[in-house]
């Protein structure tokens, strides 16, 4: 099975660059979206073949979330089930018999990490989401999770120390995740890999130069390790300051 991620703040925007041959190239069984950026009715996207689930936030133009699905799952969850969190279109969760897949836009910390005591909220409480559903069956999670995790994972480690996506409470979280029976797929097949980016700035030609950060994951319970065939990021898709992630699962016995 092949996943693919991506953060394509405003689908409306990139719709106008070209998204759905974007899409078709994929060739995905689950394309997960974050930063869609609109509410229901403001957008006619259908693709043969797939069926789409939609968060959306409260707020007009902000944030929420999207999976586009090829199978049709056993049951589907919106957000987290918690009213803090539940007003911005955040988490969109998928039932299989062999897995669950949550597409997740996780909140910035914000210039000043002035919203970071609600980031660890989230955080805290999106563990125990997923640890929840981890204690059913496996978990596969994506999306914009908002954090550098170590200073292999962007271009200037030090000059960003403290700040938003690579606070120390942060990146600790993050920790914390792997540490509850988590795997981050793309580092497990790529320990040592450098210069492998999923988000630049719009400043400075950050991307032509590849001053970047990988902050788009998947990530997968610990057991479905030995499922992984591939992980990989897409630098040349265009059309967002993301480009897409994806992972490839073999569910075969």
């Amino acid at each position: 099975m092949k996943f693919i991620s991506w953060n394509v703040n405003g689908l409306r925007a990139v719709q106008k660059k070209g998204f759905e041959d974007i899409f078709r190239g994929f060739e995905a069984d689950f394309v997960c979206l974050q930063e869609t950026k609109l509410q229901a009715g403001q957008i006619e996207l259908e693709f043969p073949g797939y069926e789409s689930y939609w968060s959306y936030a409260e707020k007009k133009g902000y944030s929420g979330t999207v999976i586009f699905a090829r199978h049709e799952p056993l049951s589907v969850r919106y957000n987290l089930g918690i009213p803090e969190h539940d007003t911005e279109g955040r988490a969109v969760t998928l039932e299989y018999e062999d897995f669950f897949l949550v597409c997740v836009y996780t909140p910035n910390a914000q210039d000043e990490l002035k919203r970071l005591d609600y980031r660890m909220r989230w955080e805290d409480d999106f563990r125990a989401y997923l640890q929840e559903l981890d204690r059913t069956k496996p978990v596969i999670v994506c999306g914009d999770m908002n954090v550098a995790h170590e200073e292999i994972d962007l271009k200037n480690p030090k000059q960003n120390i403290g700040n938003p996506g690579f606070s120390y409470e942060e990146r600790g979280k993050f920790t914390e995740l792997l540490q509850a029976g988590f795997t981050d797929s793309f580092r497990f097949l790529y320990p040592d890999r450098t210069d492998a980016y999923s988000w630049w700035s719009y400043r400075a030609a950050a991307r032509a130069r590849n001053v970047g950060w990988r902050i788009d994951y998947f990530v997968i319970s610990d057991r479905l390790r030995d499922k992984v065939k591939n992980a990989f990021i897409l630098p040349e898709v265009m059309g967002s300051d993301h480009c897409p992630v994806g992972l490839e699962l073999s569910f075969e016995s």
